[in-house]
């Protein structure tokens, strides 16, 4: 059994996709009409079973909290090569306060949506 997608609040589907595409590397995985003004849009990351789906955000206020955990090898020169892509990073590489010895840091994608970048958990 594994996660199919995990769904993401978004305003701009055509801003977020460009996102995720070109400063995270996502691939796009479907991209078909879905009523009138929606479309279904599914990212995949390299290596992972499990894709990011778009849904509409309710308001134009995001989550004050991180909405995903992203997990990479190297989160600190993962934070540098996204601060060099125009990211904005929010919190910078430092020690997990929930789990000692695990280095994370946060971002914010182009929806405003809070992200955690971790590393692998040993």
């Amino acid at each position: 059994m594994h996660l199919q997608f995990a769904e993401l609040p978004v305003s701009d589907q055509d801003r977020a996709k460009s996102f995720y595409t070109e400063k995270l590397g996502c691939q796009v995985v479907a991209d078909a009409p879905m009523g009138e003004k929606w479309r279904w849009i599914e990212l995949g990351f390299e290596g992972s079973d499990t894709a990011l789906h778009f849904v509409p955000r309710e308001d134009e206020a995001p989550s004050p909290d991180p909405v995903l955990v992203l997990v990479e090898d190297d989160v600190r020169s993962t934070v540098e090569a996204l601060r060099a892509r125009g990211v904005e990073i929010i919190t910078e590489p430092g020690e997990a306060p929930y789990r000692p010895g695990v280095t994370v840091a946060e971002f914010r994608d182009s929806e405003g949506n809070r992200m955690v970048l971790s590393e692998k958990l040993r």
